[in-house]
């Protein structure tokens, strides 16, 4: 069975000579190492998800300087840097300290970190209002010169009545962590409306109850917005023993230009990786080989924000991820595993924009899309929230994305005749057994096994070791009957 691609081919950008930081005033005397590894240590047991870097000579070498290729520019042409050098990070916490407060929650840090890092780029902090209405009413931001970068999420920080009282008056706010450290500084910063129910229809396209992402962030949120530019005082980590995997989109550059990737095809996923997308992988890299491309390298990345409450964790998710490369379902010297740190929004054909926009910036010319991308189930009515075709047909007509290639995929089934994932045949449909996120959860929540061939077996046992975990934790808190 072929696989069906749609591809908009475009020569590669031209040869980037180094990055823009953001702090252009400010320099710093550091020291330089080569052959730095990345997640040199394994989290888990099983092999490492990054492979060591530096394995491959550099491109081109002119005159003693290494000339990185890029095969994408980012948005805007420079990839946004806002984390400010080691050697001022003193300064600006001195400062801070005398700046009036804002306090951030966990998901507001995970959005600190996507701007900081250069995912959002050219955006240089949380939106101020022209910036939020050209994001929620056109998905798009227009830059200088006139041209157009897809954004199709509002990136904004909330405050309440009390938090506006305090700062409205002040130029530039620090921005306070969760645990009660400075994370950053926001300048020039401007506070307007946060018209929730407007955000909320244009964003999911209903104001229904029960969405995740606007029942945890935005009607618990205050009702003011603040913008401004972000300074990041330090990289932002999570202590979770996944640091390592969280590259940045100017390490991953590094990482694809160190590997001599001719082609870097992007695949965002929240769940386990079962056979199916290895099978829809592998075939992507087998096709793109064919097209002429010397040395595809397939980027799996993880979402590793905010996600719902039914959701595997990301810890989880990686073990099990770990697993897949160990046993050979994904080829660990042309996989890249990092994580994503978007927080995850279920906003369907809207938030695939996002999805595909970051992976732009972080080097990806191509894009794999399937059914239903970034959806969910309706949350109160028994359908899906989204046309489960409109995502893929989305990213081929919007804005900003026009240089991103899109890869649409068939649907993998269970084949029952071959006893393997395959792509779904309709010509001869009973043969195949379409297996659920649902359904895998109730496989293994019963310890039951799916068939041969769905899911490498070690992977498939980190999930069911996961939800007995969860069914001892609640048996646990379970309150004791008494018989008397």
């Amino acid at each position: 069975m072929s696989l069906t691609l749609t591809i908009k081919l475009h020569l590669a950008s031209p040869p980037h000579f180094g990055l823009t930081h953001a702090n252009k005033g400010t320099t710093c005397k550091t020291k330089t190492f080569s052959n730095t590894k990345v997640g040199a240590k394994p989290i888990y047991s099983a092999t490492p998800l990054i492979t060591p870097l530096c394995r491959v000579k550099p491109r081109v070498q002119c005159g003693g300087m290494v000339i990185k290729s890029s095969l994408i520019e980012p948005d805007g042409g420079a990839l946004v840097d806002l984390v400010v050098p080691e050697c001022v990070r003193s300064s600006k916490i001195v400062e801070a300290e005398i700046l009036p407060k804002v306090q951030l929650t966990r998901i507001d840090l995970e959005w600190v970190h996507v701007v900081g890092e250069g995912w959002a780029s050219p955006l240089r902090g949380f939106m101020r209002e022209d910036e939020y209405l050209q994001s929620l009413h056109f998905n798009s931001l227009r830059v200088k010169g006139g041209s157009v970068v897809n954004m199709s999420l509002p990136i904004v920080l909330a405050i309440d009545d009390e938090t506006k009282g305090r700062v409205e008056s002040a130029t530039h706010v620090a921005l306070v962590g969760p645990d009660g450290d400075y994370v950053a500084i926001l300048r020039s910063i401007e506070i307007y409306k946060h018209s929730k129910e407007e955000r909320i229809a244009r964003t999911w396209g209903t104001t229904a109850p029960g969405l995740p992402y606007v029942e945890e962030v935005i009607t618990p949120a205050g009702n003011w917005l603040i913008g401004g530019d972000l300074e990041v005082i330090k990289p932002i980590k999570y202590n979770d023993g996944l640091d390592n995997y969280r590259l940045s989109p100017k390490q991953l550059r590094n990482e694809f230009d160190k590997r001599q990737a001719d082609a870097v095809f992007a695949f965002q996923l929240r769940n386990p990786v079962h056979n199916g997308h290895a099978l829809l992988m592998n075939d992507t890299r087998k096709r793109l080989l064919d097209m002429g491309y010397k040395n595809p390298i397939l980027l799996l990345h993880p979402l590793g924000g905010f996600t719902k409450a039914d959701d595997v964790p990301l810890d989880v998710r990686m073990e099990q991820h770990s697993k897949v490369l160990e046993d050979g379902i994904l080829d660990p010297e042309t996989t890249i595993v990092a994580i994503f740190p978007s927080p995850m929004h279920y906003a369907g054909p809207t938030e695939v924009q996002w999805h595909a926009k970051a992976r732009i910036n972080a080097g990806a010319n191509f894009y794999i899309v399937g059914r239903d991308p970034a959806g969910m189930g309706h949350p109160t009515e028994k359908r899906d929230l989204y046309d489960p075709d409109h995502g893929k047909k989305v990213l081929s007509m919007a804005p900003g994305l026009e240089k991103l290639n899109i890869l649409p995929f068939r649907v993998a089934a269970y084949d029952t005749k071959e006893n393997k994932m395959a792509f779904f045949d309709p010509t001869r449909a009973q043969d195949f057994l379409f297996i659920s996120g649902t359904k895998m959860r109730a496989y293994a929540k019963s310890g039951e096994n799916p068939p041969d061939g769905f899911m490498c077996p070690s992977g498939w046992k980190v999930l069911v070791k996961y939800y007995e975990s969860l069914q001892a934790e609640e048996a646990s808190q379970q309150p004791v009957l008494s018989s008397t």
